[in-house]
């Protein structure tokens, strides 16, 4: 990247997936964001932004939830706002996790699920699960400063057979 480009700045992951058959529990996913600071990209996440929360400064926001997975399309929305994150963090990962309440569920046994990781227009990722059936939450991207040159992507899909406490522990570690 030259000095001018600013990588990514401002992105939008939402999320989809369909509603349990009649008469089952409501399968109900939720996008998860880890922060994680300069000098420990690997460690315990800074901030953990997830459904009824958001970054403290307010660059990562979840805005619009599903319990359910009813709707069109996506259900799901989080913005990151890469370009405003303070200095003092340099990775950020998103991943999803399936809440447990109605027994264990792991994405092979969800219809449709998807996610898309767009800035502005343009899809950066977009990702199906399949790869990552038999688990219970995934990581999907993970954004890393770049220093001068802003922000930069990729994808890391990876599964792991965690419930929602024990994910956000799990999700920034690095891939062995």
């Amino acid at each position: 990247m030259s000095g001018l480009n600013k990588g990514v700045g401002r992105v939008e992951v939402t999320l989809k997936w369909d509603p349990a058959p009649a008469g089952a529990p409501a399968h109900d996913l939720d996008l998860v964001a880890g922060v994680f600071p300069t000098g420990d990209p690997h460690g315990a996440p800074a901030q953990l932004v997830h459904f009824g929360s958001r970054s403290p400064d307010g660059t990562i926001t979840l805005h619009r939830d599903s319990r359910t997975g009813q709707g069109f399309g996506y259900d799901e929305a989080m913005t990151l706002e890469l370009d405003r994150l303070d200095a003092r963090y340099e990775r950020v990962v998103v991943g999803v996790v399936i809440q447990q309440s109605g027994g264990r569920l792991t994405f092979g046994d969800i219809a449709s699920t998807g996610i898309r990781v767009r800035e502005g227009y343009t899809d950066l990722l977009v990702h199906d699960f399949a790869d990552v059936r038999g688990a219970r939450s995934a990581t999907v991207v993970e954004f890393t400063r770049d220093g001068a040159d802003g922000w930069s992507y990729r994808a890391i899909s990876r599964g792991f057979d965690a419930d929602p406490q024990a994910f956000g522990a799990l999700m920034g570690s690095p891939v062995s």
